[in-house]
């Protein structure tokens, strides 16, 4: 099936296609077996093509941003990761707008947006990865996320290209819900205009905030278990006794107890084992049942 898949492959996608690529090269966690398929669209047509070639074939697909929300297991992944890295459109709009292409870093954006005196995404310049992991995960910080900035989503799916406006969403914490076979491809953001050096000021606030309690020095995935409402899991983590728990190279941070950070050598099943043993323990001793923020895909 791969060789056929493969030779389909290469006759109709013009994107870079990789074959048994190991995930651990595209995760910031640097964990995660080999993927079938490693394929990076030309551009969004091409992307539409190989969308209806993985629902003719019934080929499993996975799409990934900057890898920094993503444990893939150590199994690896049977079936196409799709990257959407050469979606980098960014341009602005009328009317205090800005298109932006899924593969566009959000650090970048942030920048983009500085000059062109455009506020309300800075917090995004503390979140790694890319706007269409962002905007997949509803990313955000200090109060903010992202979609909540969003006027419409651009996606491919099984219908081809739509359009759909916030109102449409299905969304919450760390989450949006799309159709099954749907991905996004890039957005369309309504801003507030301001001063690029109060823009910019704030940005400098959220990155040293970030270098103060987050820089903690080893490969992560940021966030591994989401907020309980009310609460910090961090705190949770910490109250629990886990402050720098390790299994195999799958460490606690000592800087923040709710990163988990490979200290070298770690499997993906290092980082399943202590996230379970965290989950257990912080349940026993607080009550409270954690759940991760990071997405687990793959096999074992």
């Amino acid at each position: 099936m791969n060789d056929r898949l493969a030779a389909r492959l290469e006759a109709e996608v013009r994107g870079e296609i990789l074959r048994d690529e190991p995930m651990a090269r595209h995760t910031s966690l640097k964990v995660g077996g080999p993927a079938d398929f490693f394929v990076t669209p030309a551009d969004p047509d091409d992307m539409r093509v190989l969308l209806a070639l993985l629902a003719e074939t019934g080929t499993p697909w996975l799409a990934v941003g900057g890898g920094y929300n993503l444990l893939i297991r150590d199994g690896g992944f049977r079936g196409v990761v799709i990257s959407p890295a050469r979606m980098t459109t960014l341009e602005r709009l009328e009317g205090n707008r800005a298109g932006v292409g899924a593969g566009v870093a959000n650090g970048r954006l942030t920048v983009f947006l500085r000059d062109e005196g455009l506020a309300g995404l800075e917090f995004l310049c503390g979140i790694p990865g890319t706007v269409g992991g962002a905007l997949a995960m509803n990313a955000g910080a200090h109060g903010n996320a992202i979609l909540d900035r969003v006027e419409e989503i651009l996606t491919i799916g099984t219908a081809g290209f739509e359009r759909k406006g916030r109102e449409l969403f299905d969304y919450g914490y760390r989450y949006l819900r799309l159709q099954p076979g749907e991905i996004i491809i890039g957005a369309t953001f309504v801003l507030d205009p301001a001063d690029p050096r109060r823009i910019g000021e704030r940005i400098d606030g959220y990155r040293a905030h970030r270098a103060a309690s987050q820089q903690v020095g080893f490969p992560n995935a940021g966030s591994f278990f989401k907020n309980p409402p009310g609460q910090a899991a961090w705190r949770l983590i910490e109250d629990a006794g886990l402050r720098g728990a390790r299994v195999g190279g799958a460490q606690v941070s000592e800087v923040h107890a709710n990163f988990l950070v490979n200290r070298g050598g770690a499997t993906a099943a290092d980082f399943l084992a202590l996230a379970a043993r965290i989950k257990e323990a912080v349940k026993l001793k607080s009550g409270t049942a954690l759940e991760e923020e990071v997405n687990i895909f793959g096999d074992e």
